[in-house]
């Protein structure tokens, strides 16, 4: 077997304008670097498809939908997902965004282990609506589209990103299929959060010790539920560094975290795909190698589960 698949497209950068209030070019500072530290080649990055408008629709809104692919939506709505000045590329590079957590999705049915899009985690937009640098919900998406599978009965999302998962626990709260997870800081955006089916909130400041504890308590309770998928939304926003964060994390604190949870996922024997979430920090490079930890993590799994 090849190695830990991760998509990436140049449009998960060059789709956005360079002068967004977004680290525009963290997809491709993380695809170089990458590169650069995967020396045993146990990462294998790919190229997504464009993701089907009717793939969207099982998540979203008909007229949303049809009104962003038109390029048609309104300044509030565009003032509310960020992201601005638009250019045209957003369209093409927000299904190729999809398509790469799709593909991922697909892949890790196949292999029963790990796959990763390089992007996404688009965890703030609603059904009718985006939010928060958030166009489409891909975890939303993605879990309609697996519980369509035979082989997919009941699938948890774990959304470790510092910003509660508030779009994913709407869309997905009647979906009796999905458990969905957040552990995020209880004073950050959004500030109006919704309910998922277990959420724990952290105050400003939380440091590694206090949050690793309360990681491995949400694990224990998850154990032997009987998952047959898990999303993991990995977001590296609680930072210390990071200036949407507020929480005190750190770089080594970010790496336990991400083998406590490759573990868990390997004693449950469950696949997992992993979606990349939110990172602000400035410098940028905390953010960079934060998630380049993450997929080189993840890509040494994969080789050791396949070997």
């Amino acid at each position: 077997m090849s190695g830990f698949p991760l998509y990436y497209h140049p449009l998960y950068s060059d789709g956005l304008d360079a002068s967004a209030r977004f680290p525009v070019q963290r997809y491709r500072l993380i695809a170089e670097r990458l590169a650069e530290l995967d020396g045993g080649g146990k990462i294998e990055v790919r190229e997504p498809r464009p993701a089907l408008r009717e793939e969207i629709l099982l998540a979203h809104d008909e007229g949303f939908v049809d009104r962003f692919l038109a390029f048609e939506l309104n300044e509030g709505e565009i003032r509310r997902i960020g992201l601005r000045p638009w250019k045209k590329e957003i369209v093409p590079r927000t299904m190729r965004l999809v398509g790469g957590a799709l593909e991922g999705l697909f892949e890790v049915l196949d292999n029963g282990l790990l796959a990763g899009n390089m992007a996404g985690g688009t965890h703030h937009a609603f059904r009718d609506c985006g939010a928060g640098y958030c166009i489409f919900n891909d975890l939303a998406i993605c879990a309609f589209r697996a519980l369509t599978d035979p082989r997919v009965n009941r699938i948890l999302i774990l959304d470790l990103d510092v910003h509660q998962g508030d779009g994913t626990a709407e869309i997905l709260k009647d979906e009796e299929g999905v458990h969905t997870v957040s552990l995020h800081g209880e004073g950050n955006f959004p500030f109006r959060k919704k309910i998922s089916d277990l959420d724990v909130a952290f105050a400003n400041g939380t440091g590694d010790e206090e949050y690793l504890c309360e990681l491995g308590s949400v694990l224990r309770k998850l154990s032997g539920q009987g998952f047959d998928l898990v999303f993991l939304q990995a977001g590296v926003d609680g930072l210390t560094e990071d200036g949407l964060g507020l929480l005190d994390l750190t770089r080594p604190g970010l790496r336990e975290r991400n083998r406590m949870v490759l573990e868990w996922r390997r004693r449950e024997g469950v696949p997992m795909l992993i979606f990349m979430g939110g990172g602000y920090s400035s410098p940028i490079d905390h953010t960079v190698e934060a998630f380049c930890d993450l997929f080189l993590a993840a890509g040494k799994e994969f080789a050791d589960g396949s070997a």
